[in-house]
């Protein structure tokens, strides 16, 4: 018999070792850790100890990704009951921008938005933009994350003398369907975050929470547009 032939022969009688249990105590395997050779029991022993230890890392970065995901949850909802509670449609926009700058350590951050009602036109968040950023927004079907290569949009960032190196830009939009990830409506501003560590925010990160901040900050700023 063959290699391949004692195998299949062992995996079609489980009972094998049952019937010729005295076998279990001659058969010598390799230890991975050293030249010394092992039992059969001691082997079945060390595989069930690396598994076990396999099964407590794995555990232990289902706790951590749990803790982490508590805690954006727990900084989610802070910072949408302070939007929910400004009264002032004209502090809305800062407020926005500062609370999230708080909540989630973001170095920079800002806002501005178009197409605003009369009484808003004057505000600093309603200062001119360029037709490439309104065309640039509407094309944002997911938040833009990574380096900063010159966008108008990054110039509202007030970093003092560290200019951002990267950047993640979020379109605020009038209406954002059930689909997630097709956001419908013309957009009417842009969110940014930005960053002096070039890997703040990177092409590969997730943009998940980026999409529903930028869903509920939409939601909120839709009270100065035109009725």
């Amino acid at each position: 018999m063959n290699d391949r032939e004692v195998a299949d022969y062992l995996l079609a009688n489980p009972d094998f070792f049952v019937e010729h249990a005295e076998l279990l105590a001659t058969i010598k395997l390799g230890n991975p850790h050293g030249k010394a050779a092992v039992s059969l029991q001691e082997r079945q022993m060390e595989m069930l100890r690396e598994k076990n230890k396999h099964l407590e890392l794995r555990l232990a970065e289902l706790l951590r990704y749990g803790h982490e995901n508590d805690s954006i949850s727990a900084k989610t909802v802070h910072w949408v009951s302070h939007v929910l509670a400004e009264r002032d449609p004209h502090a809305l926009p800062r407020l926005i921008a500062e609370q999230l700058r708080q909540e989630f350590d973001v170095p920079q951050a800002a806002l501005r938005l178009w197409d605003v009602a009369d009484s808003y036109a004057q505000a600093s968040f309603a200062k001119h933009t360029g037709e490439e950023v309104r065309l640039f927004a509407n094309s944002l079907e997911v938040p833009y994350c990574g380096a900063n290569t010159g966008f108008e949009a990054a110039q509202w960032l007030d970093g003092g003398e560290q200019a951002p190196q990267s950047v993640a830009i979020v379109a605020l939009r009038r209406r954002v369907s059930a689909e997630e990830r097709d956001p419908s409506g013309e957009a009417f501003g842009l969110l940014v975050l930005g960053s002096p560590d070039p890997r703040r925010f990177h092409d590969g990160m997730a943009t998940d929470l980026l999409r529903k901040i930028g869903t509920l900050a939409s939601a909120g700023l839709t009270r100065l547009l035109p009725h």
